[in-house]
């Protein structure tokens, strides 16, 4: 498999036109390049308009959704020669069947994407579950994210994934966002740039495509654009300061894709209404020609409710393509986009030349990607292959480097040796948590604490519901009045195992010790009773801004316990390549 070199941009001069992309083969000779001009400039001749017209086109593939869904995939396939599928629910293997069907039934083979910004599991129930972006963002070794997203890339592969539409490069500065939250490194523009590098170097040095979203920022939205469409109506000072920063540091290091969001920005598209997937001005104007962009341009969805409420099928497609982007996601109306396009050249709207810009650029990065054949994929042991020790040691290890202390005024930690007494509230399971502690914890459940002698050391566990990344985070009023009641008798130890959110209207000021664990899974359980007992460094950062006194960036940094050697045998990190 060709090894892709991701940190320059360089532009192939063609006789008949001038291809532009942003990889080239590490270690490539002159040879080489010549090469791959030929395989681009051979296949698109060979390419009827039709199939030219089908490279622009994404389209979804579910397994979950029947034979009649499944053939209707299979004659857009044939039919519409569609350059590429997004992969979605459920099942791994069949999804590998089809794939190496459908890839042997087109002239030029297929990309395969997935949505797998926290690893296959987004998609695929059977895979193993990484840590969200926000969990990520609070890990200050960032080889560490390399290291995750290089293993992602080994799952990708085996699957016959070769473009993972991520990571999220939206900076959260909205608590409320409903969308975004958790998928983003989080509030700082400079942390987000740095984690999203280590996310996206992984990817790509291990010959898996990346895509930085949603451009132009979705951080800051109280809407979700599944259903509505949002508004980002800050003005150019702060965009170019916070929405677009991040996109623009790392459009330099040769990230491979952009997928453009479905957003109304007013001070980046004049026309009222317009959402930033279908603006030229957006696209054209600013991603291509003012931030000089010379990677594949994705719109997001085209099913979602911002966009496909208010345009048909195809006509959509026509309209994406007119902006700017090179390949339009999800696509709901293929046939017809098609022939919309094809219009618009007609009457002169669009230039062949512009067909061909988009064409070649995908083909390029195809013949890069080593899609200039196709090896088909195994399905035997699929699930296991992406579900194993493997990943769960790499898994816990991200877990508790993120895992950032707060406060510990008191010095109770570690609580190795003493007897503490645990307190479970919120909706989520907590047992793992529980068990891993040590013989030394006694459960007491909410109504059981007036039982608790004065002056006792208690742990508290807010345990939300993280069964998937959108959940709020919010504490109930019960859980506020339990742990209030706590700190007034106790020494309390507060553990967040959800969103640092879930502290933005918590008073700690009375609370011993504070901890966020990000997240409420028996990883996340597992690392932070590790860091409790002193096995692990603690070392974790806020990554978001919470409230006037917990600030992006704060963390205390502390020591394994004297004797434990937990963190040099078992936790290492993986140099970026």
């Amino acid at each position: 498999m060709k090894k892709l070199l991701y940190t320059s941009l360089f532009i192939f001069s063609l006789i008949s036109f001038t291809a532009k992309a942003q990889y080239q083969p590490k270690n490539s000779s002159k040879e080489d390049l010549k090469k791959a001009q030929h395989w681009v400039n051979k296949t698109y001749r060979s390419l009827s308009q039709d199939e030219k017209l089908g490279q622009l086109f994404i389209v979804a593939l579910y397994t979950n959704k029947g034979e009649d869904y499944i053939n209707q995939i299979r004659n857009i396939v044939i039919n519409d020669k569609i350059g590429g599928l997004i992969l979605m629910q459920d099942d791994a293997a069949r999804e590998i069947n089809l794939v190496n069907e459908f890839q042997q039934k087109s002239r030029v083979p297929m990309m395969i994407g997935m949505d797998a910004e926290w690893g296959l599991f987004q998609r695929i129930a059977t895979a193993y579950k990484f840590p969200w972006a926000m969990t990520l963002g609070a890990i200050q070794d960032k080889n560490l994210i390399y290291q995750m997203s290089a293993k992602i890339a080994e799952d990708c592969h085996r699957m016959g994934i070769n473009w993972d539409f991520a990571p999220v490069v939206d900076v959260n500065t909205n608590p409320s966002n409903p969308i975004i939250g958790n998928r983003s490194f989080g509030s700082e523009v400079d942390n987000v740039i740095s984690s999203a590098l280590a996310y996206s170097n992984g990817l790509q040095d291990n010959t898996i495509l990346a895509a930085i979203k949603h451009f132009p920022g979705h951080g800051d939205t109280s809407k979700d654009s599944h259903t509505d469409l949002p508004v980002v109506s800050h003005n150019l000072e702060r965009l170019n300061t916070v929405e677009l920063a991040p996109f623009k540091a790392l459009m330099d290091k040769g990230i491979g894709g952009v997928m453009v969001a479905h957003l109304y920005v007013p001070s980046l598209e004049s026309e009222k209404g317009i959402p930033a997937s279908v603006s030229k001005n957006i696209i054209t104007g600013l991603l291509k020609d003012k931030l000089g962009y010379k990677g594949l341009i994705i719109t997001d969805a085209l099913n979602m409710g911002a966009v496909a409420n208010k345009y048909k099928p195809g006509e959509l497609d026509a309209l994406a393509f007119k902006a700017g982007n090179d390949i339009m996601l999800f696509s709901q109306g293929v046939a017809e986009g098609k022939k919309l396009i094809q219009k618009s050249i007609d009457k002169g709207e669009i230039s062949q030349s512009r067909v061909e810009e988009s064409v070649k650029k995908i083909l390029l990065t195809k013949y890069f990607l080593g899609l200039d054949q196709y090896t088909p994929k195994k399905p035997e042991n699929i699930n296991s292959d992406l579900n194993n020790d493997s990943h769960k040691t790499l898994v816990q290890n991200l877990y508790a480097n993120a895992i950032t202390l707060l406060k510990d005024d008191q010095k109770l930690l570690p609580i190795t040796g003493k007897q503490v007494y645990y307190v479970p509230l919120e909706e989520a399971p907590y047992q793992t948590f529980a068990n891993q502690l040590g013989s030394n914890i006694t459960i007491k459940k909410a109504g059981e604490i007036n039982s608790i002698p004065a002056g006792s050391t208690v742990i508290v566990g807010f345990h939300k519901d993280n069964s998937t990344a959108y959940k709020p985070y919010k504490i109930s009023a019960e859980s506020k009045k339990i742990l209030a009641d706590l700190t007034g008798r106790q020494n309390v130890i507060l553990n967040v195992f959800g969103s640092a959110y879930a502290l933005k209207d918590i008073d700690i000021s009375k609370v011993s010790t504070v901890l966020v664990s990000y997240e409420n899974n028996d990883d996340s359980m597992t690392a932070a009773a590790a860091a409790l007992n002193g096995k692990t460094k603690i070392w974790g950062k806020l990554p978001v801004l919470v409230n006037d006194q917990l600030k992006a960036g704060m963390g205390i940094e502390k020591a394994p316990a004297s004797g434990s050697n937990a963190n040099s045998t078992v936790f290492t990190t993986s140099k970026q390549k």
